[in-house]
């Protein structure tokens, strides 16, 4: 299949799954128990965690999910050339620039946060530690941000694009053989492949993790294995529904059906998770399993209801999805250091947890839109002065 048409409601799916990915990170100061972020606020939620627990089990499992279907629609209209230059410019170059100039304001905000819990924060000497990274170049100067995920989304692109490759070849020296893979690999995204099929497999991989639930691999260019298997299936079931119209529509179709099993799921993976640490309980693996089948269920639900949602409420055009959706990426890209230092600004302050979070949150967005579009502005005046330098040569001669 191949279409022009804008599909309205997937340019809303991916744009607020990304801002859905702000508000995760704004809420991490509020947890009750510190988990390692960079500082914690003195006002916190048991709520919050629920909501940081839910949410962070589909939120870019559906960002992947979206990437893919729109990777294959880019490969079908540009070939490969096009396409591997387009995901250069929009993955890779954004990977490599983003962790050299965001790197060093993240890291200053750990520095802050640590330091506001013990008393005062000196913004110059938490600036000047962090820039002191790149005296030493390393590999590992590229870990420790949330941009890992563009690292991860180039190796799904790279995985799948070897599959259609070595599917576009077995096409033209054993037809049958493609065939076969070709109907093995569509019936998996039937309802009743997804239920018996790639459910399990999803459970599979969160049995692996280290932790419970889906790890963030931020820590080491090493891919780890169930993390890339994770994400590198919901991008190649997005790739493969571009072309399955049908299955798309019965995955997120709404209904009573779905809506029970993700609330069922959700809870059942809430309570289960109490249990994570209790290595000598007796029936520790028996909890566990029960765990990663219920978070895997709550996983895919929530991505089925999350895409179908906006099936139904933003398929139309709309100015503000259409802008937000423009500006989504970049956003998302930005806005953690700008998050982190936000956190530290309010975290001792005596005011409401949710005055709080819409302060970080809504900030956050603004002065991200801000930097966004006077990049784009000095941008614009960058190319349009490129662009005259020749047309002045050719008067001049």
């Amino acid at each position: 299949m191949t279409t022009t048409t804008r599909l309205h409601y997937l340019d809303a799916v991916r744009a607020y799954a990304l801002l859905l990915g702000i508000v995760y990170h704004a809420s991490l100061s509020f947890l009750p128990i510190f988990i390692g972020w960079a500082v914690m606020d003195i006002s916190t939620s048991d709520w919050v965690s629920v909501f940081v627990f839910i949410s962070h089990a589909f939120r870019l499992e559906v960002f992947f999910l979206i990437a893919g279907f729109f990777s294959c629609m880019t490969l079908q209209k540009v070939g490969i050339k096009g396409f591997l230059t387009s995901r250069f410019t929009r993955i890779v170059l954004p990977f490599l620039l983003g962790w050299i100039l965001l790197r060093p304001l993240l890291v200053s905000g750990w520095i802050m946060g640590a330091e506001s819990m013990q008393g005062e924060a000196n913004i110059i000497a938490a600036l000047v530690t962090s820039f002191s990274d790149f005296k030493g170049l390393s590999m590992s100067l590229f870990v420790g941000t949330h941009l890992w995920f563009l690292y991860y989304l180039t190796l799904a692109t790279l995985l799948t694009l070897l599959l259609y490759v070595l599917h576009t070849k077995l096409s033209q020296f054993t037809p049958k053989l493609a065939g076969r893979m070709h109907f093995i690999l569509v019936h998996t995204l039937t309802r009743k492949g997804l239920y018996l099929l790639v459910i399990p497999l999803t459970t599979c991989c969160l049995w692996y993790m280290q932790h419970w639930g889906v790890d963030t691999p931020d820590k080491s260019l090493t891919p780890q294995w169930p993390v890339l298997c994770l994400y590198s299936g919901f991008f190649l079931f997005g790739w493969v529904l571009f072309n399955h119209q049908n299955t798309l529509a019965d995955f997120m179709k709404l209904s009573a059906f779905k809506v029970g099993v993700w609330l069922c799921s959700c809870i059942a993976a809430v309570m289960l998770s109490r249990y994570q640490m209790q290595y000598i309980h007796e029936y520790y693996l028996q909890i566990k399993a029960a765990f990663v089948i219920s978070y895997a269920v709550m996983m895919w639900t929530s991505c089925m209801l999350f895409i179908g949602l906006f099936k139904k409420i933003a398929n139309k055009p709309n100015a503000f999805t259409q802008k937000l959706a423009d500006t989504s990426y970049g956003l998302y890209l930005v806005h953690l250091p700008l998050v982190v230092w936000l956190q530290v600004a309010v975290a001792e302050l005596t005011m409401p947890l949710t005055f709080k979070l819409f302060i970080i949150c809504t900030s956050t967005v603004a002065i991200s839109l801000l930097l966004i579009e006077s990049i784009k502005f000095l941008k614009n005046i960058f190319m349009n002065n490129f662009k005259s330098e020749p047309e002045k040569g050719m008067r001049n001669q």
